[in-house]
Order: C-alpha cells, then structure tokens, then sequence
C-alpha cells in the first residue's frame, strides 16, 4: 500500500474532496438505497480510477482542476460502480473485496435496481452540467465493456480465441475503462483538446499490461506463491495459454483443448496444463507483451513537463505491472 500513498500524495487533497463529492452524488429519498450505498462507500478498493482521473488532469494543467474534473471523477465512480454491482449479480459472486456483495445481502432483484440507480445518477449528474463530452466518453467505455463480456463469452464457448481476439477482449474489458479515466481527467480541463486522445491511448496501454498482469496471477508467482488455474477451470482463454496453443505440436494442442473443456475441474489435470503453459515459454512471453505495453504508455507521457503528477502516473505505470495482487 505504500506504493498507493505516494502515487496518491500529490492529490491529496482533491481526493478527500472527492470523496465527500462522491457520497453527495449517491443520495436518495429513499432509506433503503441510502443504507446499500453508504455499504458500497465504506468498502472502496484503492480507488485508482479516481486517482488517474485527477492526475491525467494535474499533469496537463500545470496542477489545476476544475468542478469538472470533480464531477467526472464521480461520474465515473458512480457507472463503474454500477457495473460491479451487476457483474456479481452475472458471476452470481456473494464477495467484493473480501466483503459481501450487495447481491449476497440485499438478493438479485435489489442489486440490479441499485446497479441502474447508480447507472443514472451517473448519466444525470452529466446531463445536469451539460457535460456532453465527458457523457461520449463514459457511455463508449460502458459499450465497450458489455461488448468485450459478450466476445468473451461467445470464443470461450469454442476455445478458438486469436491473440489479436484476446486482445481485443482485454482493451474493450478492461483497458477501456483506464482509457476513459485519463481522457476524462484531460477533457475536464483541455476539453476538444489532443491531450484527451493522448491520454485515452496512455489509459489504454495501462490497461492492457493491467490485465495480462491479472492473468500472470492465474499462474502463480513467487509473491502469492501456489497458480489458482481458476481462469482454466473457467474456460477463459488468456494470453500464456493462447501463445502455447499456437506454438505447440497438434497432438499437444489437442490435449490442451481436451484438457480445457472436459477436465477444466480436476485439480490435477489444471495443474498439468499449467505446468506445460510454464515449461513451453507462455509466461516469458505474456511479460514481453506486458512490458511493451508498459514501455509504450511512458512514452506517450514524454513530451510533459516534468512534474510531481507525471511523476505519479509514471509510478502508477511501473506499480500496475509490478503489483504482487
């Protein structure tokens, strides 16, 4: 965590703004919303979205942000917010953060009408302001993000998932979201500006080495020790295991497959795949890629100004792919 507060010291103060911001942003007439909110505020993870959004807008403002940057902060929180409560309604998944989710206390029906409050109060709170830009933004990234889910589900059915498909799944999943973070936090105070396109690309490569770093995590590493194999035991194709595919013999690929489909739950037969992806380079090359991404996003931050911000994103560049969880 320690990392976190020195990515987070310079922005201290507009995050605890934020925070109070944010609360104000959730409110309701009705008591029974007010007490599942006031749950989902109290058990925030490390908040890294917000903490892009006001860097990316401090790094190209010369340190200012404006009401904007605040209400797109909040935005963001509220919609993405909004998508983790459904995704566990999806998952069926009764824990978030080590925490119960909303599903698992308050049932389905009443998170998926929580999980479209808190989808409209986002949209509202743009509306309101007349914040159309940031509104494009957000509601793409929430496109994107249904669509990636949807490409996921229908490869994984077939196991015929392409590295540039993988890839395509993780920028629409995942990367998007980090994309519309940091063109967000430029638009708040450059709007039409090309630091908004810029910074979406500067998101999106983070969100790329982001992602391939979770899928590292299936495999096990020295840090947090024993491989789960849970994404094989889920079907879900990621890059280790999809490098293998494509460099093995065909009767290794077809154990492999057979392995995925009809014995994704025997513990032994996961654990040989994993050994296999291991020994055959999957993990070597999924860091090369992880790290090219890496790589790419510093170099879209060198033409700034030196400064406390972009020295922070250039931190919170390095912890994405360094991170141990």
């Amino acid at each position: 965590m320690k990392v976190i507060e020195n990515i987070k010291k310079p922005i201290t103060y507009e995050m605890e703004l934020f925070e109070k911001k944010f609360r104000l942003s959730m409110s309701s007439r009705v008591a029974l919303l007010n007490r599942i909110t006031h749950y989902i505020v109290n058990r925030k993870g490390k908040q890294m979205r917000p903490m892009f959004v006001f860097l990316t807008a401090k790094m190209i403002s010369n340190g200012d942000v404006s009401e904007r940057t605040y209400r797109g902060a909040s935005v963001l929180e509220l919609i993405h917010t909004a998508t983790l409560v459904h995704d566990d309604v999806v998952d069926e998944s009764d824990r978030r953060r080590g925490f119960f989710s909303i599903n698992a206390l308050w049932k389905n029906k009443i998170a998926v009408l929580v999980g479209d409050f808190l989808l409209s109060k986002g949209l509202l709170l743009c509306i309101d302001n007349n914040d159309f830009d940031l509104l494009k933004i957000i509601s793409v990234a929430v496109r994107e993000m249904s669509e990636g889910e949807l490409l996921q589900i229908e490869k994984a059915r077939n196991l015929d998932i392409t590295e540039a498909v993988y890839y395509e799944i993780i920028r629409q999943k995942t990367a998007t979201l980090i994309a519309a973070c940091c063109s967000l936090g430029a638009a708040s105070v450059k709007p039409l500006s090309e630091d908004v396109e810029t910074m979406r690309k500067f998101g999106e490569l983070i969100g790329m080495a982001f992602q391939i770093k979770d899928d590292l995590f299936d495999y096990g590493t020295q840090q947090i020790g024993k491989p789960t194999g849970i994404d094989i035991k889920e079907q879900k194709m990621t890059l280790p295991l999809i490098h293998v595919l494509n460099q093995c013999s065909k009767k290794e690929k077809r154990w492999l497959i057979n392995s995925i489909k009809n014995h994704n739950k025997d513990s032994k037969r996961v654990n040989e795949v994993i050994t296999f992806v291991k020994q055959n380079g999957g993990l070597d090359y999924a860091v090369l890629k992880m790290k090219s991404f890496q790589q790419e996003a510093l170099e879209l931050l060198k033409p700034y100004p030196e400064s406390i911000y972009k020295k922070s994103l250039i931190l919170m560049v390095n912890y994405v792919i360094e991170r141990n969880k």
